[in-house]
């Protein structure tokens, strides 16, 4: 019996991964395959990008947290049709995940068909799930080295959640994803991720990004978004968002690798006050 990891029943009847370690399931609300569809795929319209992109570059895509593997499978199965140059570099600091999800493929449904494509990632380090796309694996901590890959258009960010995995959610690691796309050359780019906390998303502002309530998924009324370009958020956070920040007891951006509780000092809340994002109309 695998110790780290159990296979969990959800709600709607599909199965998850619960890790014991951290004490979270994946994908709590509705399953890999949906959640990963409403919060990361529709939400960043990526079919519809992907089949717009006119470069003769590779449409980037970076997959945080690769997992069980089920917001990149669905993303590679919502362009099965392109012929545009894709490619998907996955980061993940264990993969002991997703060998625990090739053993329960059938149980978990959305691997079924997937297991041969896997192995040659988890083996070799890159995988061709068809002739247009790349699929690459760079095992490693996220948070403790600078991204080696293109520039990206789209990111999956999915690790674990801030209580349990802080390193992930601080400044420095946004910082390192916002040095990525800030330069004026970067393609236009979309990050999605499955919070709503207000630490986090003052720690994202802070970092450099632009940042918006994003669409409800599984039990989650309100995840979020973020862009390099303001423009491309529906719902940017505004000046009524950035008044309730004052009084939170838990709006303190996250700094260092532990997560500390708190509200936001006067000195972060001046400078959240003078970002662009928040200046009148």
């Amino acid at each position: 019996m695998d110790k780290a990891f159990e296979l969990v029943s959800l709600k709607g009847g599909a199965y998850s991964i619960r890790s014991k370690e951290h004490g979270e399931t994946m994908h709590i609300g509705s399953g890999p395959g949906q959640e990963a569809l409403e919060l990361h795929i529709r939400q960043q319209r990526l079919g519809q990008r992907v089949g717009e992109w006119k470069e003769s570059d590779p449409f980037v895509i970076w997959d945080i947290g690769l997992g069980p593997a089920g917001n990149a499978i669905t993303a590679i199965e919502e362009l099965a049709d392109t012929q545009v140059p894709v490619e998907i570099h996955s980061f993940e600091i264990d993969t002991s995940v997703l060998d625990f999800a090739l053993l329960h493929a059938k149980e978990l449904g959305y691997l079924a068909g997937w297991e041969g494509i896997i192995k040659s990632l988890l083996t070799e380090g890159v995988a061709y799930p068809k002739p247009n796309i790349r699929w690459c694996l760079h095992r490693g901590d996220f948070s403790r080295q600078a991204p080696k890959a293109p520039a990206p258009s789209v990111i999956f960010f999915d690790p674990y959640s801030p209580a349990r995995n802080s390193e992930m959610w601080n400044l420095d690691t946004f910082r390192s994803l916002w040095a990525a796309v800030s330069d004026v050359s970067a393609p236009p780019c979309t990050m999605t991720n499955y919070t709503r906390s207000t630490s986090v998303r003052v720690t994202m502002l802070l970092a450099g990004w632009f940042v918006g309530a994003g669409v409800p998924t599984g039990d989650k009324d309100v995840t979020t978004i973020l862009s390099n370009r303001l423009h491309l958020l529906e719902k940017p956070l505004d000046a009524m968002w950035l008044s309730r920040v004052r009084s939170s007891t838990n709006a303190a951006p996250i700094r260092g690798r532990n997560y500390e509780k708190g509200p936001i000092s006067a000195e972060d809340y001046a400078k959240l006050a003078t970002l662009s994002q928040f200046a009148p109309e």
